[in-house]
Order: C-alpha cells, then structure tokens, then sequence
C-alpha cells in the first residue's frame, strides 16, 4: 500500500513546512486544520499547488472525525502538529487542554484502533515540557513546566508512553525549542522571526526577550518530522530537535549581516524565558539518523532573502507585515 501522511496542524508553521517537505519528497498527504485559512501554505508552495492538496477541516478534538480521515484516505503515518499555543493556552486553559490533551489522546486512540495499518505517530512536544528554569539553569523533569502549554506537553509524552506501553503504539515525539522562519507568526518564540521580517521591510522591531535559546530553522525542523515518521522505530521516544544554541545579542547581530539597512533598528529586552537555553539532541540521530541543519548565519540570512521575496510578491501585503510588527 502506498503511504499516505495525514498531518495535523497542517496550517501552522511546523505544519506548513512539513506539507511543503512531503510535497517535494512526492509522498501522498493529506492535510487536517480546523481553520480554513491556508495563508502560512501560500508563502512556501504556489497558489496552484495548494488548490491541489487534499485539505479537510476539522477538529483533531473530535475522535469520530479524526477516525473518518484516517479510514477514508487510508492514512498510514500520522504527524500531529494540532496545538495552541503559550499565549492562547493561557488566555482560554479549557481550549487548550482541548486541543493539546483530548486532540493528541485522540490521534493515539484512533491509531490504536487500526494497529494493523498505522505504523507511526510523529508528534510535537516542547522544549516547555521542561521544568521551569531560572537563568542558566539546566533541563529537568523533575518538577513542573512554566506555563499551561509546556503542562499539556508533558502530558501528551506521558500519553504516547501508555499506549506504547498497552497497545504497542509506535511513536516518535519531538521538542522544538526556538522553531523561526517565514510563517512562525505565533507563539512565545515567534518574535525573533518577526524581527528578520522588520529587517527585510527596513522597519524598527524589539524582540521580546532575551538570553540563550536553541534556534531551529523551520525547513531543518520540518525535516526532522518527515524523517522520523519514517524512520521505522517501533518504540515510544521522546527526542530534542537539534539547533545551535545563540544568545540574542548574536541574533541580532545575524539579522544586521543579513540586512545591513537594519543595523542599529533591531533590539531586544533583556528578560529571559523559563525554558532551558540549550538540550542535547543526541538521541534523535540514534533513532532517525542524522538530519540535516543549516548553519544558524546561514538560515537567518536566507530567511531574511525569503522575506523580501514574499514581500516584493504582495504574499506578505503591506498591512500584514504592519500587523505582525504592532
């Protein structure tokens, strides 16, 4: 049987590029998101080849729908990236163990129901399913997250164990820590990828925090998750994504070199996450082997490039880079 890759999430960052690296790999997929937008989709495929995909709303929250999809495309490999984020975890909690928690135990639930054809579940986790850290403190998972979302990341790691553990269920989860590229619109991370967008349309911006954070080049991070979901495991692991872990004052100083017309337009605050600035991600090339990363100069550099390009083409109009940037 031809594989066939539901992913969820479809119309987020990770998801979007995820599409984009599946697409140009000829792997069949097909899409589920509950919004109807598919804006992040237009800035890294052509109006015409996103027409073609085959996207279906609805809600990862909904077991009966999640099942139909799986059923009707003969789905055999699930990558679920359906989540909110920091910010709207903790605006509306109940939404958010909704999407997060019941979404995730559904995709694995549904999974277990057809044990005899799907072969792998590649699922997002966080680096926020960490403890909580103070400056330079280390990763532990000893304690408690710092925020709602990185609770409802752990949980969903504690759920893929369980049903690894009952049912045999394979599964592959990844921790993205600091994901930036174009598309990365949203989320506590998102604003050093807001600042390579000012650079590109010669604006002011402030990133809004600061320290040491692992940075992953969306294309990079997409990879990571189509390599695992075929990387034939047949446990239930939990890996950190790689990336080079840079303070932001090197932030800064790469999107001045990739946009000298910026220099001395960018800044940051100096506050710093509750997350841990760096992880090892050895065990992830252990089981997927390695993956392919581009150098952190090199990815800024080149989102900055892609920014003007989407810019120039009106994909990203004058009154969304406005609205990004306020």
């Amino acid at each position: 049987m031809t594989p066939c890759v539901l992913v969820t999430g479809a119309h987020g960052c990770i998801g979007a590029w995820v599409v984009r690296e599946l697409v140009e790999r000829g792997e069949r997929v097909v899409l589920l998101d509950q919004g109807g937008d598919p804006q992040r989709l237009l800035l890294l495929l052509d109006a015409d080849r996103v027409a073609a995909l085959d996207r279906v709303e609805a809600d990862v929250a909904d077991l009966d729908a999640v099942e139909a999809l799986l059923d009707s495309r003969s789905v055999s490999h699930v990558i679920h990236l359906a989540a909110l984020q920091v910010p709207f975890c903790r605006a509306d909690p109940v939404l958010g163990a909704r999407v997060n928690v019941v979404g995730t135990v559904n995709v694995f639930e549904a999974a277990r129901r057809r044990a005899g054809r799907i072969e792998m579940i590649v699922y997002a986790s966080s680096i926020a399913a960490y403890d909580a850290v103070e400056a330079g403190g280390g990763a532990e998972m000893s304690g408690t997250p710092g925020t709602i979302y990185g609770v409802y990341k752990r949980a969903n790691e504690g759920t893929a164990q369980v049903y690894h553990q009952d049912h045999g269920v394979a599964s592959v989860g990844l921790r993205p820590h600091t994901v930036f590229g174009p598309g990365r619109d949203q989320g506590l991370t998102s604003s050093p990828t807001t600042a390579m967008l000012a650079a590109a349309a010669g604006r002011s911006y402030r990133i809004g925090y600061g320290g040491v954070s692992q940075f992953q080049y969306a294309p990079d991070v997409a990879r990571a998750f189509v390599q695992a979901a075929f990387c034939g495991h047949r446990g239930a692991t939990v890996h950190n994504l790689a990336g080079e872990a840079v303070a932001m004052e090197a932030v800064v100083e790469a999107i001045e070199a990739a946009a000298p017309q910026s220099r001395g337009m960018i800044d940051h605050a100096r506050v710093e996450l509750p997350f841990p600035g760096r992880v090892d991600a050895t065990s992830l090339g252990e089981v997927v082997g390695a993956v392919a990363e581009t150098p952190f100069a090199e990815a800024v550099s080149d989102a900055v490039t892609r920014f003007r390009g989407l810019i120039a083409d009106g994909r990203i109009p004058a009154e969304r880079v406005e609205q990004l940037l306020a």
